[in-house]
C-alpha cells in the first residue's frame, strides 16, 4: 500500500494488521481520484472510519489542504497516526480516535467538508447512521460530495428520503462507491 500521486508519492503506507480493516486497493484509489481530480486541490476531507488513513492522505498528497480522520480501532489509529508522521502531513491532518457518529458530534460547527469519504464496515448500514447526521449538519458546504465505499448489496433507496441525491455510481468487482450530494 503506498500514495499513488502528488507530494508524497510512492511512500509506503502501514496497514494494520488483521482482518478488521480491509485496504483499498491501489487500483480503486487511483480509480476514485481520477474521478476527483478536479475536487482536491485546497480541499478539507474528513476521512470516516479511515483503516489506515490511506485515502486521506491521499488526498493531501494531492494537494488537500487539510484532513480530518475519524477511526475507533485503536490498532488501526495509531497507524493513521504513524502514517501522517511518516508523510510529514502533521500541520495538515487531526487524527480522531472514536465511534463516527460521537466524532461527528465533536467536530460540528468547527469545519465545513468539501469532500467527505467513508468506508464503513460492510452490510452494517453504518453509512446510513452517518448519512442520517450529515442530513442536517453544518460541516457540509452546498456542493460538498460524498463518498461511500460499500459492499455491492448495500442498498441507497432511502437517500433521497435524507435529501441526497446520487450524482455517481461506480461498480468494481466487490465494492461500490456511491457519491451524492445535497439536493
Amino acid at each position: 500500500m503506498r500514495i499513488i500521486a502528488g507530494s508524497a508519492r510512492s511512500l509506503p503506507l502501514r496497514c494494520p494488521e488483521g482482518m478488521d480493516t480491509r485496504p483499498t486497493s491501489d487500483q480503486i484509489k487511483e480509480t476514485l481520484f481520477n474521478m476527483l481530480q478536479n475536487d482536491v486541490s485546497g480541499c478539507y476531507f474528513l476521512d470516516l472510519f479511515a483503516g489506515s488513513g490511506q485515502i486521506g492522505l491521499e488526498s493531501l498528497s494531492r494537494g488537500g489542504e487539510y484532513c480530518v480522520f475519524v477511526e475507533n480501532n485503536r490498532k488501526a489509529a495509531k497507524c493513521i497516526e504513524d502514517n501522517i508522521k511518516f508523510t510529514k502531513f502533521d500541520q495538515n491532518a487531526r487524527l480522531i480516535v472514536s465511534d463516527v457518529v460521537s466524532a461527528l458530534y465533536t467536530i460540528e460547527g468547527k469545519y465545513k467538508f468539501d469532500i467527505i469519504f467513508m468506508d464503513p464496515p460492510y452490510n452494517k448500514e453504518l453509512e446510513k447512521e452517518v448519512l442520517q447526521f450529515l442530513s442536517t449538519s453544518s460541516l457540509l458546504k452546498p456542493d460538498t460530495k460524498i463518498i461511500v465505499e460499500a459492499s455491492t448489496e448495500t442498498n441507497f433507496d432511502y437517500v433521497e428520503e435524507m435529501g441526497f441525491e446520487i450524482t455517481k455510481y461506480k461498480k468494481y468487482k466487490t465494492n461500490v462507491h456511491v457519491f451524492l450530494r445535497k439536493k
